[in-house]
């Protein structure tokens, strides 16, 4: 199969769909890899290293669109992509269409076969191509409060983890999965007082044992979350429902009771964000205030290190990858876990849960099939 890697687009997005290390597997399975040049730049990878790998270099990403059978990105494709992509072709990277009408509009009028990293699923019920980032935005969450709560970008002048004689700053988690637990982990390694909300009480069982008493962990009610989050210096939102916009946790009234200078961090924003008051931000203008509260909402944080992001997110996706070039949409039949990939075929939804939250028509994977 052509497998094609254009140069992201986003703003200050640096990642890269496809390292030199991997397009050197797809290349020993067998496959053509056309990379479009300067997609690599962003982590330090020169169009000759990808030449050494074996790819072939485009000098356009209309190039790589029109040359390619499958396409293998890190963010949803912008405008300009989703227009070159034509039916029969595979889209595999990040989509997060559940708050996104129009790329999801966009890919079922292309009629792409498009596989959503986020909600590929493995053995275990894991989401394991959407963790590697989601550890990598947990604990860039924290960095982005520290820097937030200063007092010159709007904050309360608080440092984390205190000082002897002074107390440390308080960090409440909104959701114990994999982002909020990277971020408590981070948080605590720091000197903060750390609260970690969940409604899994065998998740809240497993926090309390990682932890042993660096964390507390509390039942998330809604009496629960006001009480925390009113009393919180910085709120991390860590809420994941998979595949679906994310629930509206901390409503835009309570900003009224919150500390003034104090930070929210919506790691969830690529889903709709789970306060109110999220919208998108980007590395170029990442916060903004609402009421008093810094708002910091930046939709592609792994993107800030792009290094560390491509390598992991690489190695996850790998083995997914190579199978969709080796079998094409025959691999999605065969492997659940990519099935439970497939957001878009042929103009339809297939993931049930953004057809829900987009309101628009639901196609299980069977009828699209036949």
């Amino acid at each position: 199969m052509r497998v094609g890697v254009p140069k992201e687009i986003k703003t200050h997005e640096y990642r890269v769909g496809l390292t030199p290390s991997a397009v050197r597997e797809y290349v020993a399975a067998g496959h053509g890899v056309l990379v479009e040049t300067g997609a690599g730049a962003g982590i330090g990878a020169a169009d000759d290293l990808y030449r050494k790998a074996g790819a072939e270099i485009a000098g356009t990403a209309s190039e790589v669109f029109a040359a390619s059978e499958m396409i293998v990105k890190v963010k949803e494709p912008q405008p300009s992509e989703w227009t070159q992509l034509r039916e029969g072709q595979i889209l595999f990277t990040y989509l997060h269409l559940a708050p996104d009408p129009e790329q999801a509009k966009g890919l079922m009028k292309s009629g792409c076969t498009a596989v959503a990293y986020e909600t590929v699923t493995d053995a275990h019920g894991g989401l394991p191509l959407l963790a590697p980032m989601s550890e990598v935005a947990g604990r860039l969450a924290i960095e982005a409060a520290g820097s937030a709560l200063k007092r010159h970008a709007g904050g309360r002048g608080l440092l984390i983890g205190g000082v002897p004689g002074v107390p440390p700053a308080r960090i409440v988690v909104i959701g114990g999965g994999v982002v909020g637990t990277h971020a408590a982990r981070m948080a605590a390694g720091l000197g903060a007082e750390v609260t970690i909300l969940d409604r899994s009480i065998p998740r809240l069982r497993e926090l309390d044992e990682l932890f042993a008493g660096r964390a507390r962990t509390r039942f998330s009610t809604m009496d629960a979350v006001e009480e925390e989050v009113f009393a919180a210096d910085v709120v991390i939102g860590a809420v994941l429902v998979p595949g679906a916009s994310a629930p509206k946790l901390v409503s835009r009234a309570m900003l009224g009771s919150m500390r003034k200078g104090s930070v929210i961090v919506d790691v969830a924003i690529d889903q709709g964000g789970c306060f109110e008051t999220s919208r998108p931000t980007t590395h170029a203008e990442p916060t903004y205030e609402v009421d008093g509260v810094i708002h910091y909402c930046v939709a592609n944080m792994p993107g800030a290190v792009p290094l560390t992001s491509s390598q992991a997110l690489n190695n996850a996706t790998l083995p997914f990858g190579l199978a969709l070039a080796n079998k094409g949409f025959a691999a999605v039949l065969e492997n659940p876990h990519l099935r439970a990939g497939l957001n878009v075929h042929r103009g339809r939804l297939t993931y049930k849960a953004v057809a829900e939250s987009l309101g628009l028509p639901f196609s299980p994977i069977e009828k699209v099939a036949a």
